[in-house]
């Protein structure tokens, strides 16, 4: 649920989260998704494991994740170094292991309190089943996108009556998540079952760093909505999640947060014109997202010119190659970033009888910023006249 929340209200995260999920699960364990739905009545999203046809004939089931943690069919436990192995061993974003793997220890310790083993002998046996795994990684990949913003969380619903867990039946809300969500406020809205599932539970404890937080203040940025599958009775079966992002900063919301890679090296020995024949064609490279070009001085006193090129990850080595090709370089730097950009649209507006291209975003505190695209003005005769335009398209009318 608090996956499908996030997801349906920041839709930029999907690809990230999706391609993590890639990276750690098999193959034949099943198709992660996420679909459209409703839950008494209010559109949701849902967040679930779709096991592989041949797999759930042969188990005689189909697995759909819901509330119910208890309602799993595997056979074997794993133990909590063999999961935090898999993850680091596994080709993620930046950050989603550390977070990742942060939420499982939560679990792992609660664990280990609740039985009294130590920690690397706690075993899992709802992390056997793999929507229990991909539940954590997606939310460790949110976590790590996230990673600037801060987290609060309202009363959590306590439920009511029994659980079926592998150890049998247990007291609402179960041990694991009781320890875990020691601090926090809970509410009886008089609904019974289990309503905080202990994975759901690790997720907000690594989050929440305090639970006496109000509720956010500012603009109210996104809403997303998340349902599990259960029906509960008079109420829908959500989670909903608010963006907020704070008024009088510098103003950069989370929706479009992505990695780059930004890729550079020192050039002392080509001329001016090789330089830009070089920088042009590593400029129009496909997943060169932009390029600039700086002069400093080397050793000797020779003058040099310092590359600096703003990739997409999955561009770098097919980029890589063509700097080798393309310059004298014999060596290249890199490093991974991450951004968060405003986001932007294009539009065509008529500017004192001229049809002009200009780029809109919007700051946090609802100002509009407008800016007239360059290309379009660079046929304009005179600098008066072309600083004239730009200044009427960057005006609302």
């Amino acid at each position: 649920m608090f996956v499908a929340a996030l997801l349906d209200a920041l839709p930029a995260l999907r690809q990230r989260v999706f391609a993590d999920l890639a990276a750690v699960m098999p193959a034949d364990c099943g198709q992660p998704t996420l679909s459209e739905g409703v839950s008494g009545g209010i559109a949701v999203r849902r967040f679930a494991l779709v096991e592989n046809q041949d797999k759930a004939q042969a188990h005689g089931h189909h697995h759909d994740h819901g509330d119910d943690h208890a309602d799993h069919h595997h056979e074997h436990a794993v133990h909590f170094p063999d999961i935090m192995r898999l993850i680091v061993t596994a080709r993620l974003h930046p950050g989603t292991a550390d977070q990742a793997i942060a939420i499982l220890r939560r679990l792992a310790e609660a664990e280990s309190r609740m039985h009294r083993v130590p920690l690397e002998q706690v075993h899992f046996h709802e992390i056997a089943d793999w929507d229990s795994l991909m539940d954590i990684v997606a939310a460790g990949s949110i976590a790590a996108a996230l990673a600037q913003c801060s987290w609060s969380v309202s009363d959590l619903p306590r439920g009511d009556g029994l659980v079926r867990t592998r150890h049998g039946l247990l007291p609402v809300p179960a041990p694991a998540t009781a320890e875990i969500l020691r601090g926090f406020r809970w509410r009886d809205d008089g609904i019974g079952g289990e309503r905080v599932t202990p994975t759901g539970a690790a997720i907000l404890a690594h989050l929440v760093h305090d639970v006496h937080a109000h509720p956010a203040n500012g603009l109210l940025y996104a809403t997303g909505t998340g349902a599990g599958t259960r029906e509960l009775n008079g109420m829908p079966n959500i989670l909903r999640a608010l963006v907020f992002s704070p008024i009088g900063t510098t103003g950069i919301t989370v929706d479009n947060a992505d990695d780059v890679v930004v890729l550079s090296f020192d050039i002392d020995d080509m001329s001016g014109e090789e330089l830009a024949v070089a920088a042009d064609r590593l400029r129009a490279a496909e997943g060169v997202i932009d390029l600039s070009v700086a002069t400093r001085q080397g050793k000797k006193g020779r003058p040099m010119s310092d590359f600096r090129l703003l990739l997409r990850p999955s561009a770098l080595a097919a980029v890589s190659t063509l700097c080798l090709l393309e310059t004298t370089t014999i060596g290249l730097r890199w490093r991974s970033e991450r951004r968060i950009c405003l986001q932007r649209s294009q539009e065509i507006v008529d500017i004192a009888g001229q049809p002009l291209q200009r780029k809109r975003t919007r700051r946090p505190d609802g100002r509009p910023s407008l800016k007239v695209e360059s290309d379009d003005l660079a046929h304009f005769d005179g600098l008066a006249t072309r600083r004239r335009l730009k200044h009427l398209g960057e005006h609302e009318e």
